[in-house]
């Protein structure tokens, strides 16, 4: 079976839509504290630029042979152009609104002596008239792909995820969710949504117990109408929760490094092996095999097809 979906990964057809975002890193030496403050002196290095966000799923989508295409808003500015260009070389069709008055959203990472010292956030919510012109796009792309992707980082970009989930449930799309924020409504009539413990936490409260956590889990999953619930639970694995079952796919690292950017590659590989035909389950296991490898990465990072397989 597995020979066969991974041999169709290249006809799987994956619209991914969310918060497009640019990840730089300045790697640098760390010897002395400054006089100014009592913080580490960072001697850059070497420097490094990922897509992140949205970008970072399509980013996984593709690294696995998927024909991937990219929605989203970016600023006028020159991480937009550095955006576009990285799409471009990994041939991901890219569908970027760009919105002058914004600046792209950039996270910069100052990573020393291997580890990440602080963050710096760049980011503004899109206008309106923006965002009118992404779902007209959105309504006329989504007939051509199979499987499409929310990737929700909660930065303004996905305010009519509703409208959309509907226009692709219309068409018969397996749509996907990686959710964000205090109220999961607006993704109702998804196919699956995947989110990790914190933020499930936030949506149904604390659970005793996996009783009560199967109990509140499938509550959430009915009263939204989905197929199922994937949650991930970082060094707990990942449960499934569909209509009368629940099942537990215990976690695959071997080293945890840095699990930023890994529920991207969870959504991501999972619509891959959905787009290429795989049952849920067979997705899932593959998807928790490929979280299992990208966690023991720096950064927000991808796993190829010989990865996936050799695990």
């Amino acid at each position: 079976m597995e020979n066969t979906i991974t041999a169709a990964w290249n006809t799987a057809r994956i619209l991914i839509v969310g918060d497009v975002m640019l990840d730089r890193y300045w790697f640098g030496e760390v010897n002395r504290i400054s006089p100014e403050a009592p913080v580490p002196v960072v001697r850059v290095e070497k420097r490094e630029e990922r897509l992140g966000g949205a970008a970072n799923v399509a980013r996984n989508t593709a690294s696995l042979g998927a024909r991937t295409a990219l929605l989203g808003v970016t600023g006028d500015d020159e991480p937009a152009r550095v955006v576009d260009a990285m799409l471009g070389e990994m041939g991901i069709a890219s569908h970027l609104n760009r919105d002058a008055s914004i600046s792209t959203i950039v996270k910069l990472r100052v990573i020393g002596r291997q580890q990440q010292l602080v963050r710096i956030d760049f980011e503004e919510a899109p206008t309106d008239t923006v965002l009118r012109d992404k779902l007209t796009q959105f309504n006329s792309l989504v007939a051509n792909y199979d499987v499409i992707i929310f990737s929700d980082y909660a930065k303004g970009s996905l305010v009519n995820v509703a409208e959309m989930i509907a226009a692709a449930r219309k068409q018969g799309k397996r749509i996907l969710v990686d959710p964000k924020g205090d109220d999961f409504a607006r993704y109702a009539g998804a196919s699956i949504l995947t989110p990790n413990k914190s933020e499930l936490v936030r949506i149904v409260g604390q659970w005793k117990g996996e009783e009560d956590l199967t109990a509140r889990a499938q509550n959430l999953r009915a009263s939204l109408n989905l197929e199922a619930l994937l949650l991930t639970r970082s060094e707990e694995g990942m449960s499934l929760y569909r209509e009368g079952d629940v099942q537990h796919f215990p976690t695959m690292a071997r080293e945890v490094f840095d699990v930023s950017g890994a529920g991207d590659t969870v959504i991501a590989t999972l619509a891959v092996m959905l787009g290429a035909g795989a049952s849920l389950v067979d997705a899932v296991t593959m998807a928790n095999r490929a979280g299992g490898i990208v966690v023991g990465k720096l950064g927000t990072a991808t796993v190829t097809r010989e990865e996936l397989l050799g695990a």
